[in-house]
């Protein structure tokens, strides 16, 4: 593993720990960090209330490069929603609610979109 690589997965895992403690702090209960399957992986995946939270995580030092929750394109949904999918079997989960949302940093800035995008795991 490189340098660089292991810097930004080390950075990106404050960062999750960061957006974790926020979704605490707004009542949400942490059930995982870092799912990973053959698919992908989900950075956090929470309760909040009746749903069960799948959140992706994105950080972003400055503007220059855009909102971070500008990241989590159509691509990126489909390989969540499908982590998700996988998710909910593996743990025999049928018929629960769920929800996808994204938790942007900037700075040191946290904005929660919770419900950000629909299952898209065609």
């Amino acid at each position: 593993m490189t340098v660089q690589r292991y810097n930004k997965r080390r950075i990106g895992s404050e960062y999750e720990k960061k957006a974790g403690e926020y979704l605490i702090s707004q009542g949400y209960e942490i059930v995982e960090y870092n799912f990973r399957c053959r698919i992908g992986e989900i950075d956090l995946i929470a309760r909040d209330g009746e749903y069960l939270v799948f959140c992706e995580v994105k950080y972003r030092a400055k503007a220059a490069k855009g909102h971070p929750a500008e990241a989590v394109g159509i691509r990126k949904q489909r390989v969540i929603s499908k982590c998700a999918a996988y998710y909910l079997a593996a743990r025999h989960l049928p018929g629960i609610s769920c929800r996808f949302d994204v938790v942007s940093v900037e700075g040191n800035e946290i904005t929660l979109i919770k419900n950000a995008f629909d299952y898209a795991g065609r």
